[in-house]
């Protein structure tokens, strides 16, 4: 079982420790600021985390301009939906793409937002031509790229990777995401997506009960996406993909939950039922 963590870029690229401390040895390398895609700061990276003996499993590729985690500023600030940021942040994309090149990592993965569900609206078609462009550009450097479930249903993700049409397409499955964002039950959508799924975030929540904020995050095991049946599920299948432990709190009691989340999923995965 490939367990990891999310591991945000700081220091200059030496941001490994923050692996080794929890005695794991692969993550997802993470920024929202699209300047520090440089070929300066890829050599460093790759020092380090060779020196580390880490392991960068993907690029979680933030981009500029901003971001409401929400159902209300959420659709028109997020990704790349946003037809007044899309441009800019195709373009980030890419640069970001080109440093995942550079330190050998094989894929990078983002939020590309509130994905129209209606298939006939206006604003679907250039979506799904912003995505094939970041998608094909990928391609020409030997990267996938991987959809972050989240903002939109696992019908409108499967639709939409069908009608981008690329071969490098994947998915960074976070079930926690279709919780939190009431899009689906984690279980059911593997139905859907699950062929398609080569990362997973090991995270946890509650549905929302506003209908303007999303629910509530919590340490895996805690929350609605039954995780003991849904790694078995995942192992039945055969993924063979990184588990990638993401608790969005900070301080002693993140770090807390990651080491107890590691002896979980471990757990999880060897008791489950593989028949």
């Amino acid at each position: 079982m490939n367990i990891g963590v999310i591991n945000q870029i700081r220091n200059g690229g030496d941001c490994f420790r923050h692996v080794k401390e929890f005695g794991l040895d692969v993550c997802q390398l993470m920024s929202w600021n699209p300047n520090e895609a440089t070929p300066e700061l890829a050599k460093s990276v790759i020092r380090h985390a060779d020196e580390a003996g880490v392991r960068i499993c993907a690029v979680w590729a933030g981009v500029s301009g901003p971001s409401e985690w929400n159902f209300t500023g959420g659709p028109t600030t997020l990704g790349l939906v946003p037809p007044q940021y899309r441009e800019m942040r195709v373009n980030e994309l890419k640069r970001w793409a080109d440093f995942a090149a550079m330190i050998g990592a094989p894929a990078i993965i983002t939020h590309c937002g509130f994905i129209p569900e209606n298939m006939t609206d206006p604003e679907y078609e250039p979506v799904v031509g912003a995505i094939r462009e970041v998608a094909e550009y990928c391609r020409t450097l030997g990267l996938e790229f991987w959809f972050e479930t989240g903002q939109e249903t696992p019908v409108v993700l499967l639709r939409t990777i069908k009608r981008v049409g690329t071969d490098n397409l994947g998915i960074n499955f976070d079930p926690a995401n279709l919780v939190l964002y009431g899009k689906g039950n984690p279980l059911d959508a593997l139905d859907v997506i699950g062929p398609y799924v080569r990362n997973v975030h090991v995270k946890d929540g509650f549905y929302p009960t506003d209908g303007e904020a999303l629910g509530r995050e919590v340490r895996p095991g805690q929350g609605k996406v039954r995780f003991p049946e849904f790694v078995a599920k995942l192992a039945r299948s055969g993924f063979a993909g990184e588990w990638i432990i993401e608790r969005e709190i900070e301080g002693e009691e993140q770090e807390r939950d990651i080491r107890q989340t590691i002896g979980d999923l471990r757990a999880w995965h060897d008791s489950a039922p593989y028949l």
